[in-house]
């Protein structure tokens, strides 16, 4: 008999079980605060794999409690700085303090179309379902060439048209077909998927 792990009872997971200081740090502020959904993990390791790949600003359209930006600025090198918006002020303030201490990080209390005028992003993470909907051209006005759009929370589809819940996803199909950008989805777990996106 070994003594090593049993790996026919462990978990699946797809990277080390240990999260970045930072992120854990938002996780709990999340659980605190009563959030049902934060960034998930999976997520949150592709979008710091992206952020280690860019320097500039990084834009996160939708804090919640801080885990995507947790996330980015645990890949993110010298000469990145990460913006994010928070429409909920008391919420913004909290996670401004959570963010105190580390000055690449802004949070900036107002809807999420207050960081439009921030431009260029060289990657943007749009969590606010209100911008997911709607500003897909706004969006492509803003990001730089080459420059990263990520969107979460999406259903995997193996079928074109994608389909969600018996219906065509338009909004997925949109950002799958909009010739400013390339677009592919990401299984990140078996029940998720992110799309990725970057801008010609």
């Amino acid at each position: 008999m070994g003594t090593g792990p049993d790996l026919c009872n462990s978990q699946p997971v797809s990277a080390p079980p240990e999260l970045p200081p930072l992120v854990s740090a938002a996780l709990s502020l999340s659980g605190r605060r009563g959030f049902v959904s934060s960034t998930r993990n999976e997520t949150g390791r592709l979008l710091a794999t992206l952020a280690a790949s860019k320097t500039g600003l990084l834009g996160e359209l939708g804090t919640g409690c801080g885990v995507g930006s947790a996330w980015l600025r645990s890949g993110a090198g010298d000469g990145t700085n990460i913006v994010t918006a928070e429409s909920d002020p008391q919420l913004a303030q909290v996670v401004a303090e959570l963010f105190a201490a580390d000055e690449r990080i802004e949070v900036v209390s107002a809807d999420w179309t207050a960081l439009i005028e921030r431009g260029p992003f060289a990657l943007l993470f749009v969590d606010a379902r209100e911008a997911k909907l709607s500003a897909r051209d706004v969006i492509a006005d803003v990001v730089e060439p080459g420059g990263f759009v990520v969107l979460d929370d999406f259903t995997p589809s193996a079928v074109w048209p994608p389909m969600y819940e018996g219906r065509v996803d338009t909004l997925r199909q949109e950002w799958l077909m909009d010739k400013r950008f390339t677009t592919v989805e990401v299984m990140v777990a078996p029940d998720a998927a992110v799309l990725l996106a970057t801008r010609h």
